[in-house]
């Protein structure tokens, strides 16, 4: 309601549609204790809950564009294209009368989906009372299905909260309004994501992204320079000045699964260089010039690329 609250705040014209208004929204449900699962599925959970307004010739281009959206937005993580997308028709019980607005809402799900390419399923009677929707899934890393995303269009808010936008022709109308969460609950997307990579995050996801190792103490200042010169670039980079040894300090790396460990030493200080040991390869990359390394893991976050390391 609050969404709506902001829309019905005015007046509103059809220039201004579609109004596309999002938030992120903890949400509580009592699940029964026998189905809480971890981050997968909890009784608290925060949802990117979004609603757009729009007229009912901008409906399949919204539709298409949160599918689409969903669609990028699994790839960009990881998770590959989706693994299922269902449409959901109307329920046995459902708001009464507006048969051919459920139909026209159905039609318009169908062709947004069909404009994407994407297979999909039809769900028999499984939509909301208030309106068909789209369900979107992923699978985990030991092949689980988790429904993530969810674009459903509401017939009864926008009736229930008598909101309405001035036509071209002067007159009000009522709008479609599309529910649309795409992460469905932050937790279990990644959830899914951490256990599909393991922990061993592509560079541009990963908490820590670049660890410095100095090979003894009187190298840290060298190291804390080449930390220094990746933060400059918005990398998220330590160092390791701790006591322990050089074979430690790299083993905690690749425990830590961080994307890149580099080693740095006297012919690095002297050479202005690092030595680069990418995570999950034992393949060393010696006396690489620093302005390199930076520029090349600078490129590779930029690319969002959802490779993991090694």
């Amino acid at each position: 309601p609050f969404h709506i609250l902001a829309f019905t705040s005015r007046t509103r014209s059809y220039r201004e549609l579609p109004l596309r208004i999002s938030e992120l929204g903890t949400v509580y449900r009592y699940e029964r204790s026998g189905v809480v699962n971890g981050m997968l599925r909890a009784r608290g959970f925060t949802q990117d809950d979004s609603h757009i307004f729009c007229r009912d010739d901008q409906v399949v281009d919204e539709v298409y564009d949160c599918v689409q959206f969903a669609r990028d937005l699994y790839v960009a993580f990881g998770l590959g294209e989706p693994s299922r997308v269902a449409i959901s028709t109307r329920p046995e019980k459902s708001l009464p009368g507006n048969d051919e607005g459920w139909d026209a809402a159905e039609q318009a799900l169908i062709l947004a989906v069909e404009r994407t390419g994407l297979p999909y399923e039809i769900d028999p009677g499984e939509g909301a009372f208030y309106g068909p929707k789209i369900d979107i899934h992923a699978r985990d890393a030991i092949g689980r299905e988790w429904q993530l995303t969810t674009v459903q269009i509401d017939f009864n808010l926008p009736e229930r909260f008598d909101i309405s936008y001035i036509g071209q022709d002067g007159a009000k109308h009522r709008p479609y309004m599309v529910h649309r969460a795409l992460f469905g609950s932050i937790e279990r997307f990644f959830s899914v994501m951490v256990e599909s990579f393991n922990g061993a995050f592509p560079t541009w996801l990963a908490p820590q992204q670049v660890r410095v190792v100095p090979v003894a103490a009187e190298f840290d200042g060298y190291a804390t320079s080449v930390a220094d010169a990746l933060r400059a670039r918005e990398v998220r980079v330590e160092v390791d000045v701790s006591d322990d040894t050089l074979g430690a300090k790299v083993r905690d790396a690749q425990t830590s699964k961080v994307p890149y460990t580099l080693v740095v030493g006297g012919s690095e200080a002297q050479s202005g260089t690092v030595s680069i040991r990418r995570y999950g390869t034992d393949k060393q990359r010696k006396d690489v010039p620093l302005d390199d390394f930076v520029t090349e893991v600078v490129a590779e976050i930029a690319e969002r690329r959802a490779d993991a390391p090694g």
